[in-house]
């Protein structure tokens, strides 16, 4: 059999069990619980075989044969690295499903969905050519406003937001089917900008095909020198950025991912943590490497890649401070989400902007791993507390460690990580990412990023305390007193997040063993030709790498220490009064309020405007105008018909009737009276020709 094949089936697999859910649900509601897990498991396996088994290359098929346009599975480091991390947190996530989601309506579309979502991941990651890769983009986003809305009766539990808030007159509370149809507008507004970009190149290159792309892009008359020459290659490199932003709810489209968190705890660790947000990350080093070759023969890397840096470093900080004060334990993970990407993106862009590409590029896949690790644990955890404590605000919960130890162990071991505590694997990931930016010069974009990793480790403690430490809030008492004690999860919840923080921690304590490794790994992925920038690495003296690590831990440990000694030695209570500087970062730098002013309060405004002012005062105006000289018009017309037409038709016909009569009394119908007037017409004719013609 064609290893290639095993590929393939990597993709297919989830989608085939998406459409054999039905079936299965009709047979049996633990048949088709079971044969969920089970494709995932298959792809998960599938995703390994391939990495070990199947040779590097691009395996292709034809697709349209008239356009020159393939179908195919590009087999390299980097999609291999981004398959094996979606299929087997996937399956880890699909396996917390069974337990958590059990008794909930809609189970079937439930797993239709998040087998439907997976497939399309992976088969956005292996795709070798861009058109291949925005069906699957576009798979996820679909699935994504899916998931967001599974409860879609949109009872007050599943909403986010706490009652009564509002921001410049707007709600801040959102349903699931208005926060589905949030992600999915937003998201769309990023897919526009890159499904234009995909359509420029393709016009110019007449190929949607990743090593094609590269293959010319050197070439004196290449599609990118075509661009340059109309002034359209950095434009389209940020227009194709633009679905990254998107997707991986940068600013200034990341405003649709807190509110996302209306799914379920499962959703949102699939698709809002470990997965689809990491689909920009992973387009962006997907293309950020076509785009310096390309961009660099005109003198336009560091434009490009430091809006990609820029972006990503205040993304960073702007969604770590709204985690800072966040009431909802979902939505401070939701925007540490937003602000961890943006980590990545920093570090995707400092590759372009250093002298050390690879470098910078291993550490934002670095990071992706890591964050995917203690962000899925963290969400999974999550989920249970809200279920024990039967409310989504941290206020609400409170002393429940004595009763959830191995939860509590969990959370503390991905929030550790979160945090970058020296021998968990956020640590390494993201000392990698700040020692980057200091050793290129990029000082500002550090600070930035060191404000961010105290901000981080103030909100991950802050989180932990309210939530877990002190006594059980009134709310928690009151759920014991009627009989409902907190609890464990059972083994088919706990033990995925249980895994996974432990996971973060041996990534931590073995990175020095396999950073090398993988790196070389990953770096195969530029070994042709066809790369041409600087793949090796280089590092500053032991003495700055060790002051670089120094300063971002204590950062981090002074940030988390602050919190500690205010949330977890004191009961905490949530009070509506705040500071201008907590309002304002409560209310999401109102940012969430204005767009939600101009571009849904405004269009609607403006289109009432239009039907107003326009429709019905000039268009229904001139209509009414129009219409009325016309019946005028129509009017008069029937007069001139009634009184001119009809009259003189009539009296053609009157007088053309007399005429007839007159001429029918000359028709006697004897035949002597015809035979005399006969010749006496003779006789006329020849008289007439005799005396006049014959004269003349």
């Amino acid at each position: 059999m064609d290893s290639s094949i095993l590929a393939w089936l990597i993709w297919i697999t989830p989608l085939a069990g998406a459409l054999l859910t039905p079936i299965f649900a009709k047979i049996h509601s633990r048949l088709r619980d079971i044969a969920a897990v089970g494709f995932t498991l298959v792809a998960a396996l599938l995703a390994a075989i391939t990495a070990l088994a199947v040779p590097a290359r691009d395996y292709m098929v034809n697709w349209i044969p008239s356009l020159g346009i393939t179908a195919g599975v590009l087999v390299d480091p980097l999609s291999l690295f981004m398959a094996n991390i979606v299929a087997w947190i996937s399956l880890l996530i699909m396996i917390y499903s069974v337990g958590y989601m059990k008794g909930e309506f809609g189970m079937t579309r439930y797993w239709f969905f998040m087998n439907l979502f997976i497939g399309n991941m992976l088969l956005l990651v292996l795709a070798d050519n861009l058109l291949m890769m925005f069906f699957g983009w576009e798979g996820v986003g679909l699935c994504s406003y899916a998931l967001i809305g599974h409860f879609y009766r949109d009872e007050p539990k599943h909403w986010v937001g706490s009652p009564g808030d509002k921001a410049l007159g707007v709600s801040e509370e959102y349903s699931p089917t208005k926060a589905g149809m949030k992600a999915f507008v937003m998201t769309r507004i990023g897919d526009i900008a890159l499904l234009i970009a995909i359509f420029l190149i393709f016009a110019f290159a007449r190929t949607f095909n990743y090593n094609q792309l590269v293959a010319h892009v050197g070439d004196s008359g290449s599609w990118a020198a075509n661009l340059a020459r109309l002034g359209l290659l950095l434009p389209t490199a940020l227009l194709f950025f633009g679905g990254p932003i998107g997707k991986s709810a940068q600013f200034p489209l990341q405003e649709w991912l807190p509110d996302a968190m209306t799914g379920p705890a499962s959703v949102s660790a699939l698709i809002h943590a470990a997965t689809m947000v990491k689909a920009g990350v992973f387009l962006t080093g997907r293309m950020g490497p076509v785009f310096f070759i390309a961009l660099s023969q005109f003198n336009q890397v560091s434009q490009f890649f430091g809006v990609i840096a820029w972006i990503g470093a205040f993304t960073a900080l702007l969604a770590a401070s709204q985690a800072a004060v966040a009431r909802e334990i979902k939505k401070v993970l939701a925007y540490s989400t937003v602000s961890q990407i943006g980590y990545m993106m920093l570090a995707l862009g400092m590759a372009g902007l250093s002298a050390n590409f690879l470098a910078g590029y291993t550490a934002g896949l670095f990071h992706l791993l890591s964050h995917a690790v203690f962000k899925a644990s963290l969400f999974l955890a999550a989920g249970w507390v809200l279920h024990v404590a039967e409310s989504r605000f941290m206020d609400e919960m409170g002393g429940l460690a004595k009763a959830m130890k191995f939860t509590s162990a969990s959370m503390l071991l991905a929030g550790l990580s979160l945090m970058g505590i020296p021998l968990f694997s956020g640590f390494w990931t993201k000392d990698a990412i700040l020692s980057l930016s200091f050793l290129g010069g990029q000082y500002i974009l550090y600070g930035l990023a060191l404000i961010t990793a105290f901000v981080t480790g103030f909100y991950t403690v802050r989180m932990l305390g309210i939530t877990l430490a002190g006594k059980p809030s009134k709310h928690v008492e009151d759920l014991m007193e009627g009989g409902k004690h907190p609890h464990e999860a059972g083994l088919t919840m706990l033990i995925p997040y249980l895994l996974l923080a432990v996971g973060s921690l041996g990534l931590g304590l073995a990175y020095p063993l396999y950073s090398g490794p993988l790196t070389t790994y990953i770096a195969g992925t530029f070994s042709t030709t066809l790369y041409k920038f600087p793949a090796g690495i280089s590092s500053a003296s032991g003495l700055t790498d060790l002051l670089l690590l120094s300063v971002s831990t204590v950062v981090a440990v002074v940030g988390g220490a602050i919190a500690y000694l205010i949330y977890f030695r004191k009961d905490y209570v949530f009070k509506t009064g705040m500071n201008p500087i907590q309002r304002f970062l409560y209310k999401r730098w109102y940012l969430d309020a204005i767009y939600y002013r101009v571009f849904v309060t405004g269009l609607l405004a403006a289109s009432r405007g239009l039907y107003r002012y326009v429709e019905q005062g000039i268009w229904n105006r001139l209509n009414n105008t129009i219409g009325r000289d016309i019946m005028d018009y129509s009017r008069a017309s029937d007069q001139l018909d009634t009184q001119v037409v009809d009259r003189a038709a009539n009296e053609v016909a009157s007088y053309g009737s007399r005429l007839s009569n007159l001429l029918r009394k000359l028709q006697s119908g004897v035949t002597e009276q015809y035979v005399i007037a006969f010749a006496i017409g003779i006789i006329l004719l020849l008289t007439y020709m005799l005396f006049v013609v014959g004269a003349t």
